[in-house]
């Protein structure tokens, strides 16, 4: 069947205007770039820019230190083994999210633990997570997804009576909040990122924040090739790798971040709009947060197909083709961690196990009702969300 007879079995289709690009940039993000190249100071090691959009991100999440570094995925690494994670050692972390939370881990053997998460939500179940505690365990890896925050009290709690290092996987949760206090200082360590899909940009980058100074100082290290921070420049007391953003990634995040709060506003607005008119849509569900989620940094609208309401009457995979065809970019989302051919080659290729763990809402969830629009989407106008809202009435009326 073509698209054209998918969009509703050769009807018109609901829209055919693009949704606004990504990334957003202008004469900002050129001239501190240009100062950048003016200056002839372009590495990591040259630090102009840098301190400069440390400072400023450190303060937004109201962290005291931050390091900068290459990517996200090398953050949440950096900041498991500046935790003490070694080899052998167990993290525990939700399934449905980025591979990058589980690679972190496995990239030098620390072994992923997946523990499921809440139905209404898609966050780490604290609930479950005691359960999966065992000798083995050192951290716990909280993941901010779609950029709603992870039940931070509680996972606190767990993780301050077991002794383990709790870790932020705010990559998706620029600006996020949790019960009126910003993300990325909750627990030991925050990582964000920046890659290019990011409500923040650099075409790549990230950092960590903490409030501890020795881990601060540790993940600096670990990022400057084992240097010390105010030591000499051949005085290296730890072996670390070359992991730092250059000054012209930093030039681009300070322009982007004179942006970031009239989008988020603009994206919560549409966020907002879009979860009131599409929980009254037959077949479709929308996701309930915890009132302590006090600021969303929306990256992605996560919603889902009522699976008892559609009664098997149309599919994931055949509901985003449709919407597809109504020129609406709906996205299936991620593969369930726990199901991960590489993931769990990778395990067994550390432990010797084959470690095949039950994750039955993450499951569900990615291989059945899940459905994402992502940040870009949201910062249409309000005539955009009506598109979304007719192509989703129409392609789910016509179904039921």
């Amino acid at each position: 069947m073509s698209l054209q007879q998918l969009a509703i079995h050769g009807g018109t289709p609901v829209r055919t205007e693009p949704f606004p690009a990504w990334p957003i940039f202008g004469e900002e993000e050129e001239r501190l770039v240009l100062e950048v190249v003016r200056s002839g100071k372009w590495g990591g090691s040259n630090r102009n820019k840098l301190p400069e959009f440390e400072a400023q991100f450190s303060a937004m999440h109201v962290a005291k230190h931050a390091v900068t570094v290459v990517n996200g995925t090398i953050g949440l690494t950096i900041a498991l083994q500046a935790s003490g994670v070694r080899p052998g050692d167990e993290v525990i972390m939700p399934p449905y999210t980025f591979i990058a939370t589980a690679s972190c881990a496995l990239l030098f053997g620390a072994i992923p633990v997946f523990v499921d998460v809440e139905p209404n939500s898609m966050l780490l179940d604290p609930e479950l997570v005691e359960a999966a505690i065992t000798p083995r365990t050192k951290a716990i890896i909280a993941v901010h997804i779609a950029g709603a925050p992870a039940n931070m009290n509680r996972l606190k709690e767990i993780a301050d009576k077991h002794g383990l290092r709790l870790i932020e996987d705010a990559a998706q949760g620029v600006g996020a909040a949790w019960d009126g206090h910003s993300v990325g200082a909750l627990g030991d360590f925050g990582s964000f990122s920046f890659q290019s899909g990011k409500n923040v940009t650099s075409g790549e980058g990230g950092i960590l924040l903490t409030n501890d100074e020795a881990l601060a100082d540790m993940a600096w290290s670990l990022a400057n090739v084992g240097r010390v921070r105010n030591g000499a420049w051949y005085q290296h007391e730890h072996i670390g790798w070359n992991l730092r953003m250059t000054e012209f990634q930093a030039a681009i995040l300070l322009a982007q971040l004179t942006r970031y709060d009239a989008q988020r506003e603009l994206r919560d607005r549409n966020a907002r709009l879009l979860n009131e008119r599409v929980r009254e849509i037959p077949g479709l569900r929308t996701l309930q947060l915890d009132s302590r989620v006090t600021k969303h940094a929306h990256h992605m609208f996560m919603f889902a197909l009522d699976m008892e309401a559609v009664e098997g009457k149309i599919t994931k995979d055949t509901f985003i083709r449709q919407m597809n065809a109504e020129g609406i970019p709906l996205l299936p989302g991620y593969i369930t961690l726990n199901k991960n051919k590489a993931v769990l080659n990778e395990i067994e290729k550390w432990t010797g196990e084959r470690r095949e763990t039950s994750c039955p809402v993450s499951e569900r969830f990615a291989e059945q009702e899940g459905l994402w629009l992502h940040q870009n989407v949201l910062l249409g106008s309000e005539s955009d969300m009506d598109d979304i809202v007719r192509a989703l009435t129409k392609v789910i009326g016509a179904s039921l």
